[in-house]
Order: structure tokens, then C-alpha cells, then sequence
């Protein structure tokens, strides 16, 4: 698989040498968004870290280094020799989400903080946002 190209050829991923955001971190957003967006959906087979390197032009421990924090986020899984996958991303979301209200929870108990005053914070960030 060529290095990940939308249905009319184009690359769906590129690397600004311009930037100030390193190589690395130009992937990880960029397959992120594409999964986010639907544009990869889950399941999809990524091209090999040494494919995607060639292609970007890029040293294959710069591509490696993205899917390892693709992975860590789980937008991606590698499955050994049988390559890298697209995971499924709203299970994850809803796993991070989970999380993230149970340390929210834990730490307005710490404050001293109950459930309506919470919930009320909770909907004025919604709001604000």
C-alpha cells in the first residue's frame, strides 16, 4: 500500500520541513484527524514504517515513533509482522471519556465538591467551549 492516498491518488498525508511542529508529530495529528474525520476507517491497513518512510522521505524511526504514539493513544493498532490498523476510535473515545469523569469525580471529592455543584461545572465548560 502506497503512502496512504485518498481515491483519487492524492497523498493524504505530507510533511512541511517548514514547520516548527517535528516530522513525527505532523503523522500522529495527521493520521489522528483521519481517523476522527472518517476518512480512515477502522480496520484500515497502514503502510509499513518503512514504506510510509520512503515515501515522506523521512528516517523510518521518525514514522516508527509516530505509530508508537498512535498506538498509546489507541487510534492504531500493530499487530506484530501483520502490520499497523486503524482502531475503533469511539469505543476509545468513549473509554478516555469514562476516565476522564471518574478523575474528575475523584477530584471534586477530594475538593469537597458534590454532585450538583459538579454537574454545573460540567455544563458551564460545554457551554464556554
Amino acid at each position: 500500500m502506497a503512502a496512504l492516498h485518498d481515491h483519487r491518488s492524492e497523498p493524504l498525508l505530507t510533511i512541511d520541513p517548514a514547520s516548527s511542529i517535528p516530522p513525527y508529530e505532523q503523522i500522529r495529528i495527521q493520521i489522528a484527524d483521519l481517523v476522527r474525520d472518517g476518512e480512515l476507517v477502522p480496520g484500515t491497513r497502514l503502510p509499513t514504517v518503512r514504506r510510509l518512510a520512503g515515501d515522506l522521505g523521512l528516517a523510518p524511526n521518525t514514522v516508527a515513533r509516530s505509530y508508537r504514539e498512535l498506538e498509546r493513544d489507541e487510534i492504531i493498532q500493530t499487530r506484530g509482522r501483520h502490520g499497523s490498523y486503524t482502531a475503533m476510535l469511539g469505543t476509545t473515545n468513549q473509554r478516555h471519556a469514562q476516565a476522564a469523569a471518574q478523575a474528575y469525580v475523584l477530584r471534586l471529592g477530594e475538593l469537597g465538591i458534590g454532585m450538583d455543584d459538579g454537574l454545573e461545572y460540567v455544563r458551564a465548560a460545554f457551554q464556554s467551549r
